[in-house]
């Protein structure tokens, strides 16, 4: 009878405790597994997104490998408008880049190159920089040229960028400018790099002179 009593205490307890807080408990309960379903979900789309955005690259590729750049731009433009939020959306435009250009699509090339300098990553976005500036400097584009390197780069590609524009630099005769382009590639790039040698060579071309400390390797 004790343990009747004892229960039917605890039952009451509970119901009384359930009436003031049993629904904002469920409600709590609802919200953590509509939560995890979402989580879980998300991962899973992620996932799948990811698989299918491999598949397409690999697309562009062997396209890219069959010289069909009419393939190639298809897939790329595929790859945009379906999986932008992938990594492989930018590299895929890079791509695509370098075929068009290979084809004499220089409009397409630059769309392709703005695309991957807009969308990717850091170092994505400063290689196509630096070949949006080369095909512009190619069209004599000079201004736009500059207008797409300006602005800060990363590390890895300072001395890249600086020397795309003493390149554009010493197209347009600004020789004082274009020194000064070079001494900072120069002073960006590694001594070992093997690209340092026709830098100091573009500089010496327009009266520029390396210390001997600071030349190549």
């Amino acid at each position: 009878m004790a343990y009747d009593l004892e229960e039917q205490e605890q039952l009451a307890t509970l119901k009384a405790w359930w009436n003031q807080y049993g629904n904002l408990t469920s409600w709590v309960l609802i919200a953590g597994m509509a939560a995890y379903s979402g989580w879980t979900g998300w991962n899973y789309y992620q996932g799948k997104q990811a698989a299918q955005a491999s598949a397409l690259y690999d697309e562009v590729q062997h396209a890219m490998q069959g010289k069909d750049n009419a393939k190639v731009q298809r897939a790329a433009g595929d790859m945009q408008s379906r999986f932008a939020g992938t990594a492989y959306a930018p590299m895929s435009a890079l791509t695509a880049a370098k075929s068009a250009f290979e084809a004499g699509d220089m409009k397409a090339a630059k769309a392709q190159l703005q695309w991957a300098a807009e969308h990717g990553e850091e170092e994505i976005k400063a290689l196509a920089k630096l070949r949006l500036a080369g095909v512009l400097l190619d069209e004599k584009a000079y201004d736009e040229a500059l207008k797409v390197l300006a602005g800060d780069t990363t590390a890895q590609f300072a001395g890249a960028v600086a020397d795309r524009k003493g390149d554009i630099l010493v197209a347009q005769n600004k020789l004082v400018e274009a020194r000064a382009a070079y001494q900072a590639a120069l002073a960006a790039i590694d001594k070992k790099n093997p690209g340092r040698r026709l830098i100091e060579l573009k500089f010496e071309a327009i009266g520029g002179t390396v210390p001997a400390d600071q030349a190549a390797a």
